[in-house]
């Protein structure tokens, strides 16, 4: 766990009590694996996406930018692979009717189901060790055999014949809209291999049990950074992603005890190498918030085969034609908020109290400061309060309370993150000073308005 101190639990109660995240559909009883941002959740989701996209785009000559359409084309998903192996094994209880992800029942007991094992190879290899699996919900032993079950989700787009001719899918991964679109990037831009694109994009997954809060969900948004290389310039290119992934989770603040790296053995059909960043997280420990693959020619090659469309390039240096290989970065927007979120959570005692605060860095705060007049029944003090907070909101996410005694104001604002409290009082309006508050030292210091 990231800290043996506290559990999800902790995180999931702030995030519900904060506004940070709440339970989907949740005047309804809720929906298993669906989630909404609320105020500061919003902004904190987009502070991180934000700093994704600088340090993907904005910082990077050869990295452009793309939102595609979340609806393709149904081949699209025939090409890429995904009609028929994005999928996973399932068996049911007879006694309870429960699910189980098969391959992950024996990942506990220390056996690896392959990604590329056929329904009959898993059925033998469950086979040989259901003894020593038991249904999570009622405890027996007794399953149906093993099925495939498939994890795109179907839509009628266009379709309201309801015949099933033309199944149309929400998207199984964001990707595949960079892949679909490199022949336009390199016919109406000055990009030339090697070059990057760049997208936050939703995908949807007809997870069967989703979990661990925000970790499994069957909506989610994925950060994907698409690298098109020549052939066999895989490696050099395939470290250097890894190395700025690193780097750029420790540049959230994130402390590099909770991240290690995982090398997968067994690999998707489409990957030639592929290692995981994970994050430590409370309760469950290390987990996967995001991807580095090496995806050699195979998108490409796919679309270019399904569609009839040529998507080889010519190298306007060497002259020689080509279909570029791909170095491939996805991370969960979900996964990493909810990691710092969990690694800027912190409990402590400050003069015999508990203290709850989120220290995030400054540039992830949702809120960047909150103005308050020291007493709201002052009218000059409530004016002056008001503008300092209109000045400041000009630059920033700011907040204007005047709810309850300071100290009350301090503990809403650290649970939230505010790095820095703005207090108005009465000497402001004799030398336009005021005092600011900093959440993680708890320091205060007399500035003038001017130098906020």
């Amino acid at each position: 766990m990231a800290d043996s101190k506290y559990s999800m639990e902790d995180i999931v109660s702030l995030c519900k009590r904060r506004g940070f995240v709440y339970p989907g559909s949740e005047i309804y009883g809720g929906e298993a694996g669906l989630y909404d941002f609320g105020p500061y959740g919003v902004e904190l989701l987009n502070n991180i996406k934000k700093a994704w996209w600088k340090a993907n785009v904005q910082l990077k000559p050869n990295y452009v930018g793309l939102d595609s359409a979340m609806f393709k084309n149904p081949k699209v998903w025939d090409a890429s692979g995904h009609t028929s192996g994005f999928s996973d094994p399932l068996a049911e209880c007879k006694n309870c009717n429960a699910r189980i992800r098969v391959d992950k029942e024996l990942e506990k007991v220390g056996v690896t189901a392959d990604e590329k094992m056929s329904e009959d190879e898993l059925n033998k290899l469950f086979d040989e060790n259901r003894d020593k699996i038991k249904c999570p919900n009622c405890g027996k032993k007794d399953f149906s055999n093993v099925k495939a079950f498939n994890l795109l989700v179907k839509s009628n787009l266009g379709d309201f014949t309801d015949t099933g001719e033309r199944p149309v899918y929400l998207p199984g991964e964001a990707c595949q809209g960079i892949y679909l679109n490199f022949k336009n990037i390199t016919d109406t831009t000055r990009m030339q291999v090697p070059f990057g694109v760049a997208q936050i994009g939703k995908a949807f997954r007809n997870e069967i049990s989703p979990r661990n809060f925000l970790f499994r969900t069957r909506e989610l948004e994925q950060m994907d950074t698409q690298l098109f290389i020549r052939p066999n310039e895989n490696k050099e290119n395939y470290e250097k992603a890894k190395e700025d992934r690193w780097k750029w989770y420790l540049s959230l603040g994130v402390k590099e005890e909770n991240l290690r790296w995982k090398q997968h053995e067994n690999l998707v059909f489409y990957c030639k190498e592929a290692w995981d960043i994970e994050y430590n997280f409370p309760t469950w420990g290390f987990d996967e918030i995001e991807g580095i693959h090496d995806r050699t020619d195979y998108d490409l090659s796919q679309h270019q085969k399904f569609s009839g469309t040529d998507l080889t390039y010519t190298d306007p240096r060497v002259g020689d034609k080509y279909i570029p290989w791909v170095v491939e970065t996805s991370a969960g927007t979900g996964r990493v908020f909810l990691a710092v979120l969990s690694d800027a959570y912190v409990e402590e005692e400050v003069n015999g109290e508990k203290r709850t605060v989120l220290k995030f860095k400054e540039e992830l705060a949702p809120i960047k400061a909150v103005v308050s007049p020291l007493l709201r029944n002052k009218p000059e003090l409530v004016e002056k309060a008001k503008e300092v907070f209109e000045k400041l909101s000009q630059d920033k996410m700011c907040e204007y309370d005047d709810n309850g005694n300071i100290g009350k104001r301090y503990r809403r604002a650290d649970e939230i993150g505010v790095p820095k409290c703005i207090t108005v009082d009465f000497q402001t309006l004799e030398d336009g000073t005021v005092t600011v508050r900093d959440r993680d030292t708890m320091e205060q210091v007399r500035v003038k308005i001017e130098e906020l």
